[in-house]
């Protein structure tokens, strides 16, 4: 009954600075009970950039004339398409933070972000969109050629576009994690992209795989649950699939391309250095995990003051 009833009258023998520190699946669990709250917040954040989206079924639906609406469409997709890219690198820049134990202050650090990378996320962004647009299109066109022209050979490009998009999916994993920890250029950072997508295998398929189960989970629920759907898309599945991938993906990253760079100049990656140490002769000693713990006091009947 902990969890409803904390006792806040004993002590216990406190964490040790010095503690092993957590990883794998501990340190996951570990950083995500840590920062609940702020990934449903980073959440609700990130689905604001997909208002351009959502209002497109409004001017399908009120706005009669054909060419004003497809013009009005047109416009929200290019709209989208630019800031979709942004949001995405500023939300892997938090995520990042969480993953390294940096602290961060949540809205100014996004939007710093969002501005700073705002050029290359729109054409990673843009690109992105051209993709999946691509992909449906293929989806609806060469399953018809196939039924018009008898012939099979027509599922061979759609195959390629399928595999063309499976691929661009991955290198998103590391794309937008290199745009906002590197001052690689676009052409490089699609190159590494490109190259970690086959190198890091099994951390792109566990990454695959939970983000694939949490969309078909989405859809099922968007198909059986309206309601349900409507209040976890606000707070739960982009923020979580962010942190999923950032988790598992930014340390290939280091591993490939940052610790490589301080490498050649002759330096430590700072982000793998312990800052709590500074070398220095200590003032006071942390005694976390060597004091007694301390029970509550007893309760027992006193002397009443009349």
């Amino acid at each position: 009954m902990g969890l409803f009833f904390k006792d806040y009258e004993s002590a216990g023998v406190g964490i040790s600075k010095h503690a092993p520190k957590k990883t794998g699946i501990a340190l996951f669990f570990d950083i995500l009970g840590r920062k609940f709250w702020k990934l449903m917040g980073m959440n609700l954040l990130y689905v604001l950039f997909f208002i351009p989206l959502i209002l497109i079924l409004p001017v399908i639906t009120i706005v009669e004339n054909y060419a004003a609406a497809m013009t009005l469409i047109v416009i929200l997709l290019l709209a989208f398409a630019v800031l979709i890219g942004p949001a995405t690198a500023a939300m892997m820049k938090i995520m990042r933070s969480f993953v390294i134990d940096k602290h961060t202050f949540i809205m100014r650090d996004f939007f710093r972000a969002f501005r700073l990378n705002f050029k290359k996320a729109s054409i990673i962004g843009f690109i992105d969109c051209l993709i999946v647009l691509s992909v449906y299109a293929s989806l609806n066109v060469y399953p018809a050629l196939v039924v018009q022209l008898h012939s099979k050979l027509m599922y061979v490009p759609m195959i390629i576009t399928m595999s063309i998009f499976l691929v661009t999916i991955i290198m998103n994993y590391y794309i937008y994690l290199m745009l906002i920890a590197t001052n690689l250029s676009l052409k490089n950072l699609i190159k590494n992209s490109f190259a970690l997508a086959f190198v890091a295998m099994k951390e792109n398929l566990l990454t695959f795989v939970i983000s694939l189960v949490i969309t078909v989970g989405m859809i099922l629920l968007f198909l059986f649950a309206l309601p349900i759907f409507l209040v976890l898309i606000l707070f739960f599945p982009a923020a979580f699939i962010c942190f999923v991938t950032c988790f598992n993906c930014y340390p290939v990253i280091q591993k490939y391309v940052i610790n490589p760079y301080y490498t050649s100049i002759g330096q430590v990656n700072p982000e793998l250095v312990d800052d709590t140490d500074d070398g220095e002769e200590p003032v006071f000693e942390d005694m976390g995990g060597k004091e007694k713990p301390i029970e509550k006091r007893k309760k027992g009947k006193g002397k009443r003051i009349s």
